[in-house]
């Protein structure tokens, strides 16, 4: 008695396409699009294949897939942490924006370096994926050259490219940075101090928005800057309160670079009996969640994190595709998220 071809892929451990069509009572092709592109097949046939998947226990061919398709379904997606609840909400509106179309979405963290940044992309490169979504407009020269030489879609997230031919969705740190300044200073305060940590090229920006507010205000002094390599931190944000407190005469506000380093310093400030904002204002960057409820709770700027990763894959998927795209430059914007804290 012969043996079916289904009956000798599964004694030979491997179940085929054509097994899982058979199973669903679809043909191959029918079968390959629920599972590839399911979007693009009914709910109720959709189901059909994803249960026979299931009860056959086959797994897709990815390699095989990509040569037959030209297309490895995976998208590249680097950040540089995977700690910071800001790329955390990122991640969360990229996978739901690429979740309904199958894809594989690789994750590197940078570590804010270029050397990782560059060793990662190298690695994904050889997945062929079908686009990258990238932290950041500043790249090492290899890396740049890498992503010309692929000519793979890129799309860069958290900042606005002045290049007009370049992919890019977030909102202008230079401005962000710019408001919160102008802020602090229309309600009254005079010796604004800047406090920044990790000194990405986010913050060196929003650093730029800062000077020029003062200096249009008439107020900047060198004095007024604290910035340190450091990573990010509560603690950190603590001991440089500290630190410019003892070396900043008069300081009367300070702008935080992000959110952590607000919270450390209002710890700081209640150690000491210093009256936030009564004596000091103090702002953040990014409205993290504990912000609000912090006592005081933080003035900040809110920035569409979970919108900028949900956006950014939306506008790759749209350039895979070939579709026709409204603008290769989504400008989100920001909120300057007025607390008790200044």
């Amino acid at each position: 008695m012969s043996k079916s071809p289904t009956t000798k892929s599964r004694a030979l451990g491997k179940v085929t396409l054509s097994d899982v069509a058979a199973h669903a009572g679809v043909a191959p092709m029918t079968a390959s699009r629920a599972i590839n592109q399911p979007e693009l097949v009914s709910a109720t046939l959709r189901e059909r294949v994803d249960k026979a998947v299931l009860e056959l226990g086959y797994v897709p061919n990815r390699a095989a897939r990509a040569l037959a398709s030209a297309q490895s379904k995976v998208i590249a997606v680097l950040v540089p942490s995977l700690s910071n609840a800001v790329f955390t909400a990122v991640l969360a509106g990229i996978q739901d924006a690429l979740d309904p179309c199958n894809y594989q979405i690789l994750i590197g963290n940078t570590r804010y370096s270029d050397a990782e940044e560059e060793k990662l992309l190298f690695a994904y490169m050889q997945s062929n994926p079908d686009g990258i979504l990238l932290s950041g407009l500043t790249h090492s020269p290899r890396v740049q050259q890498m992503l010309a030489t692929s000519r793979v879609p890129v799309v860069s997230m958290m900042d606005l490219s002045p290049d007009p031919g370049v992919m890019s969705v977030g909102f202008s740190q230079v401005d962000a940075g710019y408001a919160m300044t102008r802020y602090l200073i229309d309600k009254g305060r005079r010796r604004i101090g800047y406090m920044a940590a990790q000194l990405d090229e986010r913050t060196l920006r929003r650093a730029e928005g800062y000077r020029k507010a003062m200096q249009e205000a008439g107020l900047a002094d060198p004095a007024l800057e604290l910035m340190v390599p450091e990573p990010s931190t509560i603690a950190l944000g603590a001991e440089l309160l500290g630190r410019m407190l003892a070396n900043v005469p008069g300081l009367d506000a300070i702008f935080c670079c992000n959110d952590d380093l607000a919270h450390g310093a209002i710890f700081q400030c209640q150690r000491r009996g210093i009256s936030v904002p009564g004596q000091l204002a103090i702002c953040g960057f990014n409205d993290l969640p504990a912000s609000a409820w912090m006592k005081p709770s933080v003035t900040t700027v809110g920035t569409p994190l979970y919108q900028t990763g949900f956006d950014a894959a939306s506008l790759l998927l749209a350039s895979i595709r070939g579709t026709e795209i409204a603008a290769q430059r989504i400008d989100l914007g920001f909120t300057l998220m007025a607390r008790e804290s200044a």
